[in-house]
């Protein structure tokens, strides 16, 4: 048997990181299995399809690794639609599905209770097809489903306890449990590896595959991911688009190691590895069922390591899109004849070592290629204490009084400055960071002074000083 597993996003909104986790885990099994990997866009439902969103689809999958070419489709569900109106006619004729006109109300009516599930009441009515009569399946009334699971053993459910469940609306056209069952049945599905919010369908898809003479698959739930208060992670309440996080500037190599730790984690003390060792090593026998909790202060301390470990040309390449702008990307706020690539490539090992994502790049090296320097006020009222104006005074006299300008000499200028007024070199180079860069924090001061020159920094800090006037 030739393993054959998918992965069926809807094209309705941006790629959800517990998507990519578990299209992650799909391909790694098909890659040891050596089987194939089939991406399906379920996109029956019209009202909230977009072909952008797909494009999205396809464009994250090509991010993380699973590019156009290397997998079988994409298909399209709904040109599977007579396939999927072919099953219920069996289903039907066979005597495993029933018409119904009974409606939420109606059922309520006669059980009282609104949270109780379908009664029977059209199991033995005989309706012929029509307008507004859904086609449901008749459950068994005795005995249980057993679900073979590689992650959560056998669930087993008792048929007694599932309803009559919709198959096909009053229009004809099929619910997403039997388009999902047909589509894997077409497709020759062997493992069906999916998030465990699904599993509660799971019974009633495998009833569905057994009516229609199919052996079912193989299947895998995987653990719900959850947010810090331990609630299922929700596009209206977290941070869950994986192209946020990519243009943000988390790297493809650190997002798809962390992903494959919700719920696993490879052999030894260790988390960020090689993927090849991730390919080797993961075991879907071993994912804890437990809820995985996605942490994205551990994601960006990830990240800050895989940023670090780059090769600085590699670095320098990877922050372009932040350095120029894209389509998903703001633009940096200097104009594109500002920006100096050797000057950027200069101050790069310094920048590599103090960001956790890419994006962060441009607030750190801005005062290099903006005119004069952008302030950040809060930095300003912070540095700017009294006798800082005499400070920046000094300052700029024992500068101009250097004759190498190299970040050894400009620190001990003024070391010897701020020794002089009983100052640690701490307390008096804020007052010139702020006047150069325009915050209080970024790349190291020396070197910073050292790559903007001679005249720019002393302008800077002369500006600082009328300023404090």
């Amino acid at each position: 048997m030739t393993v054959r597993v998918r992965f069926a996003p809807s094209p309705t909104g941006m790629f959800h990181v517990g998507g990519a986790r578990s299209a992650l885990q799909n391909w790694i099994y098909a890659r040891q299995q050596g089987g194939v990997f089939v991406l399906r866009i379920e996109d029956t439902d019209a009202a909230r399809n977009s072909p952008e969103w797909t494009e999205g689809i396809l464009s994250a999958l090509d991010w993380i690794g699973i590019e156009r070419g290397s997998y079988e489709g994409p298909y399209f569900q709904s040109s599977y639609a007579a396939e999927h109106r072919d099953a219920a006619r069996r289903l039907y004729e066979a005597g495993r599905a029933y018409y119904c006109d009974c409606t939420r109300e109606a059922v309520q009516a006669r059980t009282g209770n609104q949270y109780t599930g379908y009664d029977g009441y059209c199991r033995d009515r005989g309706l012929p097809p029509g307008d507004g009569r859904a086609l449901r399946f008749r459950t068994p009334d005795e005995g249980a489903t057993v679900v073979t699971d590689l992650i959560r053993g056998e669930p087993t459910f008792e048929n007694k306890l599932i309803e009559d469940f919709v198959i096909a609306r009053g229009d004809g056209s099929p619910v997403f449990l039997l388009a999902n069952v047909v589509d894997d049945m077409t497709m020759g599905i062997t493992h069906v590896i999916r998030a465990e919010e699904h599993l509660p369908n799971t019974p009633k898809q495998q009833l569905l595959w057994d009516a229609l003479g199919v052996k079912p698959p193989i299947w895998a739930h995987v653990p719900v991911v959850v947010n810090e208060k331990r609630q299922k992670l929700s596009k209206r309440r977290d941070k869950v688009a994986l192209e946020a996080y990519r243009d943000e500037g988390y790297l493809a190599a650190a997002m798809r190691n962390y992903l494959m730790l919700l719920g696993w984690a490879p052999s030894g003390d260790r988390e960020i590895v090689p993927w090849s060792v991730i390919e080797d090593e993961f075991r879907l026998t071993e994912v804890n069922p437990s809820p995985a909790f996605f942490d994205e202060k551990k994601l960006r301390a990830f990240n800050g390591e895989y940023i670090r470990a780059l090769p600085v040309a590699e670095f320098v390449e990877a922050c372009q899109p932040w350095l120029t702008g894209t389509g998903t990307i703001a633009p940096p706020p200097w104009q594109p004849a500002e920006f100096d690539a050797a000057v950027f490539a200069a101050v790069a090992p310094l920048a590599q070592t103090r960001i956790a994502v890419l994006s962060e790049i441009v607030p750190n090296v801005d005062f290099l290629f903006v005119d004069p320097p952008l302030i950040d006020e809060a930095a300003w009222t912070k540095a700017m204490k009294e006798g800082s104006a005499e400070l920046l005074d000094a300052a700029v006299a024992a500068f101009e009084a250097v004759d190498s300008w190299d970040a050894e000499t400009l620190k001990a200028t003024l070391e010897a400055v701020g020794a002089e007024r009983g100052l640690k070199l701490g307390k008096a180079q804020a007052p010139v960071r702020v006047a150069v860069t325009g915050r209080t924090v970024g790349l190291p001061l020396f070197e910073s002074l050292e790559v903007l020159g001679r005249e720019r920094a002393l302008t800077r800090m002369r500006a600082a000083r009328v300023r404090l006037v």
